[in-house]
């Protein structure tokens, strides 16, 4: 027999929305502040040439620009004040957590709390300003040596590398804003809008080309099918679980007793979610960036690293497709699925899973467990975002719109549903308590006490 919450969670109505009102505050809210981020990647940086921009991403936008433009929502084409976007923050919070797992001493202030989270936020930020001035720096010293820059020289680079690092410094805010005030996660959805607002551009030019002849009627059906495939298996493998029985034995809590009980551990397949995607697409995104507007025939470093690492080559397939791996194990070990902390929880509440002891050898067998399930997880989220670029560097397609895009569009998406769900049941809940302390005020006032004779 189901339970109160799960009967109230099947009965939710998408028509009880407008008598919430604090989530109603939370998504305008959520709204303007991407409505200013979208706004925000169409202010230019000072000093840039439009004509000599226009030509440039031109020539570029049908290979690594066309991936630049989804990852920061068209703002680097437009060389906009957002040019770098979210990337400097997502990489730095890579290096964080990665020194956070090597360095004893940051490893201690994820133990502290809400103070040492705070400290890690901080650090965070440090790396983000860091990593968003050696970025600005080589866009703006590769836009003069490709002749972008109406006044080249000291102040253009100075006045570039400001705009672009307060650009994304406004970004982090905005997104930490938005998770903290708003609805769903304010990082993820703002790569979410950047992707889905240039879709409609793409869609043109790509429906163009067929319309000229330049790709097949079958290839276009083709694509189109393909997107509907992979978002529908992304759904099926987001809310794949994988459940690991629980036994709870009778105890006694205070005064009261419990009796034994049971109920499964449910284990995502992809418990990480979007972020080992994201993380290894700013890493790829990092070297690219500064080759892409840079001169690459005077440079040899920068022609190698265009020549391996760049669309389609095997060498990105393969250094992509590890990345994703190694992020997927990384990530939901050091934050999304802790296995010696879930042990321990189970531990405290006497829970076990059958045949197996309480502490290290159940913290070893959820390990194991999770292990073998980020298998088909990782290699899931490597199939996902590898597939259509190799389709599309095979068959040409004009514009970047492959796995990690759908990925990152199904996931945020059904993340943010979620948490608009969760918020509209708490409202439920809270108008259920509301009418229970009324009815109980209503019996109160309404029983007259026996009058003595």
């Amino acid at each position: 027999m189901a339970s109160a919450a799960e009967q109230m969670a099947a009965n939710l109505s998408w028509g009880a929305l407008g008598k919430a009102t604090e989530l109603k505050q939370r998504i305008w809210f959520t709204i303007g502040l991407l409505i200013i981020y979208r706004l925000g990647t169409y202010i230019p940086v000072p000093g840039i040439d439009g004509t000599a921009l226009r030509n440039f991403v031109a020539d570029v936008s049908g290979g690594l620009g066309g991936m630049l433009a989804m990852f920061t929502g068209g703002a680097l084409t437009r060389m906009g004040i957002f040019a770098l976007g979210i990337m400097p923050y997502i990489s730095a919070s890579i290096i964080v957590q990665l020194l956070t797992s090597m360095i004893p001493a940051w490893e201690n202030l994820k133990k502290e709390g809400e103070q040492g989270r705070k400290k890690i936020n901080q650090y965070t930020r440090y790396g983000t300003v860091l990593l968003g001035t050696f970025q600005a720096y080589g866009l703006a010293v590769g836009m003069e040596a490709q002749g972008l820059a109406h006044d080249p020289g000291i102040f253009f680079i100075a006045g570039v590398m400001i705009t672009l690092v307060g650009g994304t410094m406004f970004l982090m805010w905005l997104g930490e804003q938005i998770t903290a005030r708003g609805i769903g996660n304010g990082i993820s959805l703002i790569i979410f809008v950047g992707i889905v607002a240039e879709i409609p551009a793409a869609l043109v030019q790509f429906l163009s080309q067929g319309r000229s002849g330049a790709i097949s009627p079958a290839v276009i059906v083709g694509v189109f099918v393909m997107v509907v495939v992979v978002m529908a298996f992304v759904v099926f493998m987001e809310r794949a679980l994988r459940k690991i029985h629980i036994q709870y034995p009778r105890r006694q809590v205070g005064m009261k007793f419990y009796d034994a009980n049971s109920s499964n551990l449910p284990i995502k397949v992809n418990p990480a979610g979007v972020i080992p995607a994201i993380f290894a697409s700013s890493l790829l995104l990092l070297p690219t960036t500064i080759a892409t507007f840079s001169d690459t025939t005077t440079s040899p470093i920068l022609s190698t690293i265009m020549a391996y690492l760049g669309p389609g080559q095997i060498l990105h397939l393969a250094f992509f497709a590890g990345l994703i791996i190694f992020f997927s194990y990384f990530y939901t070990h050091n934050v999304s699925f802790k296995t010696e902390e879930v042990a321990d929880n189970l531990q405290k509440q006497s829970g076990f899973v059958p045949g197996i002891k309480p502490g290290k050898k159940t913290e070893e067998y959820l390990r194991y467990v999770v292990d073998r399930v980020l298998v088909v997880g990782s290699g899931y989220l490597a199939l996902v975002c590898l597939l259509p670029e190799i389709l599309r560097t095979e068959l040409g397609i004009p514009f970047y719109f492959g796995g990690t895009s759908v990925l990152i569009v199904v996931s945020v998406t059904m993340d943010t549903i979620n948490q608009v769900q969760s918020h509209m049941l708490a409202h439920q809940y809270e108008g259920l308590i509301e009418r229970s302390q009324l009815r109980g005020r209503k019996r109160t006032t309404g029983s007259k006490t026996p009058t003595r004779r």
